[in-house]
């Protein structure tokens, strides 16, 4: 089964972008189907990049975002939106990794022996 092209990385990017409650409804759609998961990462991670380079860097809600999508997403995908998170030294990278690891979502998807 290959992964399926709607919806593309763009279109996700822009779900980030506007980040509403139908935005937060469909983005939760798309976390529960595992064949949307490059997708979805592809989108997080373009919409990352257009953050960094935006001339105003908005990392209240870069921060907001990584601790909704670190308690909204299953445990599948904790580790890959960490490593997203971590994959560059940019300021809205860290805003958006600090919401992430308030939210626990790894710690509670591999707790600690």
């Amino acid at each position: 089964m290959s992964s399926a092209p709607f919806p593309d990385r763009e279109a996700v990017a822009e779900k980030f972008a506007s980040f509403g409650e139908g935005e937060q409804s469909f983005l939760k759609l798309l976390m529960e189907n595992p064949v949307q998961d490059e997708n979805l990462l592809e989108g997080l991670v373009l919409w990352l990049n257009r953050a960094a380079e935006a001339r105003f860097l908005n990392s209240l809600k870069l921060s907001t975002i990584g601790e909704w999508i670190g308690h909204a997403a299953p445990q599948r995908l904790q580790i890959r939106l960490m490593e997203a998170a971590r994959s560059s030294q940019h300021a809205a990278y860290l805003a958006f990794r600090e919401g992430l690891t308030k939210s626990g979502g790894l710690a509670r998807a591999y707790p600690k022996a």
